[in-house]
């Protein structure tokens, strides 16, 4: 199978870039295609997912987007980088089976822990800790360092394309997350690379060798 197609949009507006995921994700429908891995960041922005709940944003001054993601109310600023796989799920790939998102999230956050390792960071993807009982609960998915979340995921499917993705917080930003409580968490709980290690992350760098890892498990 061919592999999936990669495409780098910088810093774009959130808007612009889904509108752009969503003809990518009609593009891999109507010609069958694997898919494509596209990397960005966005200018501040505070996306509501569908399980987003009163309160979740309280003195947030920027721009709101409602989106149909999964998850609750996430940050997406130039400090981070945005990761959208557009992938179809209905061609298995790698020996994952066709149609499996519970698998393929383990997957994406396995390549993010995988990356932070090179980093000497020990992280933990936490897709599948989720407890059914605690949906009305602080959303855990994503990628944490001990009790810090350092990723957020967030995922869409149409016509068994996914789209939208993960947030991974790189360098620090002190207005980040403020005014809000990510993922419904307290914004204090949120932690980038940078405070990890304590010293500015190379985004470049990281950013090429997520995008060899989730190249060769995608």
């Amino acid at each position: 199978m061919a592999d999936l197609i990669f495409q780098d949009w910088g810093l774009i507006d959130y808007d612009e870039a889904l509108k752009k995921q969503l003809e990518l994700v009609e593009k891999v429908h109507s010609e069958n295609l694997p898919g494509y891995l596209v990397f960005c960041s966005h200018p501040p922005v505070v996306t509501l997912g569908r399980a987003t709940k009163e309160g979740d944003v309280f003195d947030w001054n920027g721009k709101i987007v409602e989106v149909s993601r999964g998850g609750r109310a996430t940050y997406h600023g130039p400090s981070q980088l945005i990761v959208y796989p557009i992938l179809n799920l209905t061609l298995a790939r790698k020996g994952r089976k066709d149609r499996e998102i519970v698998g393929y999230l383990r997957v994406f956050e396995d390549a993010i822990v995988d990356v932070l390792k090179t980093y000497d960071v020990h992280a933990q993807g936490r897709s599948l800790h989720k407890n059914p009982q605690t949906d009305s609960e602080a959303d855990e998915t994503g990628v944490w360092v001990g009790n810090h979340k350092i990723a957020s995921l967030g995922v869409g499917v149409r016509k068994w394309i996914t789209f939208h993705g993960a947030a991974i917080n790189l360098n620090y930003d002190p207005k980040a997350f403020v005014g809000m409580n990510p993922c419904g968490f307290t914004a204090d709980t949120m932690v980038s690379l940078e405070q990890v290690l304590n010293t500015p992350i190379d985004t470049k760098q990281f950013s090429e060798k997520l995008k060899l890892r989730l190249l060769q498990s995608l």
